[in-house]
């Protein structure tokens, strides 16, 4: 039986990479990655040839049962996202649930996050913090999910994608009020920006 690896990748920069997750991505028989060509751009940089299997958030349940008996007949895998550690926001957790509920070995091999490396720029004076990810497409669904954070005395920590930026603070203003925000954008890149805002003045 072989083992299935949780590996952490870069955010942007590719030289934000541990030696043991270059180690891991060398030596494992197959990557399962949610973007081929994505993944390539970084196995390229790193001088790293190997076998490559598409798992995204549309294939994760059809994927992940054939990823496991590859692994039950022997096979190391290795688990990657486009950016950060796989099943946070990202595919990966029906995978891993998976390996788990047959008695695979499941390994992480920790990594950039953008979350964790967001907040430890921004400034935010707090020990604890709520993380929402990304929020649903339907508003119905992001109002249920808010409504059980609208009171919480910590900071909401969201993932947006740059094209949902002003829809989205629009959105937060409606159902939470004007409140002071922390965007970061880029991380790790040439342009990182930390700049803070309101909702009401977001641009």
């Amino acid at each position: 039986m072989g083992t299935l690896y949780v590996v952490g990748t870069p955010i942007g920069n590719l030289k934000d990479i541990t030696f043991r997750a270059v180690e891991i991505l060398q030596n494992v028989s197959f990557i399962a990655c949610e973007n081929i060509k994505h993944t390539e751009i970084l196995l390229k940089y790193y001088d790293i040839n190997k076998p490559l299997v598409s798992y995204h958030k549309f294939s994760e349940r059809q994927k992940s049962g054939e990823i496991v008996e590859k692994i039950l007949s022997g096979q190391d895998c290795a688990l990657v996202s486009d950016a950060g550690m796989p099943a946070i926001s990202d595919p990966g957790a029906i995978l891993v649930k998976e390996a788990l509920n047959k008695g695979i070995k499941v390994e992480s091999v920790p990594g950039p996050s953008a979350v964790t490396s967001a907040i430890s720029i921004s400034g935010l004076e707090y020990n604890a913090f709520s993380f929402l990810g990304f929020l649903p497409e339907k508003e119905k669904d992001k109002r249920t999910i808010l409504e059980n954070f609208k009171n919480s005395i910590y900071p909401l920590v969201l993932y947006v994608a740059p094209h949902d930026l002003e829809k989205t603070a629009n959105f937060l203003l409606k159902e939470l009020g004007d409140r002071k925000v922390t965007a970061v954008k880029e991380i790790t890149k040439i342009y990182e920006t930390v700049y803070e805002t309101s909702l009401s003045n977001f641009e």
